[in-house]
């Protein structure tokens, strides 16, 4: 458990860098953070004092204490070589890796730093890390979306971003309460490509496997159901099985379940993504259903796993690299006051063939 001043330390100071407290604000007094944080004034004093020494405060006797703008200055601030933070969900897991890797081939053609901070897509761990690029002073931020399918409750420290006009943009999916530039693949047509290839091989009776948490694994979702709407075919709520992000771990089981319930009904799936469809060859064989000869399978995002699997999975392209590439650009360029930028950029997906679908013969 924190030290009480350590829990109050990081709650002013949270509230500096997302703006509620703003430089040159008076913050509220001695007595009044006793009252709200229910601590003792010694407490308090020891908060304000190392504050102060990290220059987010300055204490005026007679008149209070103030929101200060050293602390910038003091934990790096400007520089003369620029740096771009890069919050993303993950780091060295699936396709993030190639994408980081874009965005640092850019930023090195131009001699820009990066500062690197992922967020395990928990909004605590998002929250510390955009406190850490309001604090480092960073030139631009490039942000895959924590939870992008729900409310997020860190968006005070974004708009400080647009207040302090700091440069950002958004890949993979964005936040629909800001206004914000992104690069993303378009996702609903990669589902509905995958859906609508196992339709054209003959397949009636496809599920799909979507994670809700994320924005992807909405608009993933409503490509799926586009197709089976076109091809005529009912939606039917049994045959999705949704997950998030804190019942992954449980992802396994839930399949076993799953493709169990469905063996009779289900000839085909959709997955979220290629780490999911491959979990889904892994489940199959373990319960003896034979793929792609009982059950097709479709990965998407054309991710090293895919390629590099036992089985070749069928699955969708992913810009990957060129999406972290082109954020980059868009960051550098708005830093040296282009205002013709793109505010939406889609990519669009191509079928990958594999040996996961096999075509029904009627």
């Amino acid at each position: 458990m924190k030290p009480k001043y350590q829990v109050l330390i990081e709650d002013i100071k949270g509230k500096i860098l997302s703006g509620d407290y703003k430089v040159g604000e008076r913050i509220p007094t001695e007595f009044t953070l006793q009252e709200e944080y229910k601590v003792s004034r010694h407490t308090v004093r020891k908060a304000i004092l190392d504050l102060s020494n990290e220059g987010f405060l300055r204490s005026e006797k007679g008149s209070g204490t103030y929101v200060s703008n050293q602390y910038q200055s003091k934990s790096g601030g400007k520089s003369k070589t620029k740096t771009i933070g890069v919050i993303t969900t993950y780091i060295s897991d699936y396709i993030f890796p190639s994408i980081i890797r874009g965005i640092e081939g850019r930023l090195n053609e131009e001699n820009y730093s990066l500062l690197l901070a992922s967020t395990n897509n928990n909004v605590e761990q998002e929250k510390k890390a955009l406190e850490m690029m309001l604090s480092f002073g960073v030139d631009g931020l490039i942000i895959e979306p924590t939870k992008s399918n729900l409310y997020n409750p860190n968006i005070a420290y974004y708009l400080s971003f647009k207040e302090q006009d700091i440069p950002f943009t958004m890949i993979n999916a964005f936040y629909e309460e800001l206004d914000v530039p992104f690069f993303r693949l378009d996702d609903v047509q990669s589902s509905y490509l995958a859906t609508k290839e196992l339709i054209s091989k003959g397949h009636k009776n496809i599920g799909i496997i979507s994670k809700m948490d994320d924005q992807q694994g909405k608009y993933r979702l409503k490509g799926y159901i586009k197709a089976l709407g076109e091809a005529k075919l009912r939606f039917q709520p049994e045959h999705v099985l949704s997950y998030d992000t804190e019942t992954k771990l449980d992802l396994y089981t839930n399949l076993k379940t799953f493709l169990n319930d469905n063996r009779e009904h289900l000839t085909a799936i959709v997955s979220y993504n290629d780490e999911v469809g491959l979990e889904t060859v892994n489940v199959c064989k373990q319960l003896d259903i034979s793929v792609p000869d009982q059950l097709s399978i479709i990965g998407q995002d054309n991710s090293y796993i895919a390629k590099n699997a036992n089985i070749k999975l069928t699955t969708l392209t992913h810009p990957q690299e060129k999406m972290g590439r082109d954020a980059a650009e868009w960051v550098i360029k708005k830093l040296q006051g282009n205002k013709e930028l793109p505010n939406e950029t889609y990519y669009q997906p191509e079928l990958v063939e594999g040996e996961t679908v096999k075509e029904l013969t009627t």
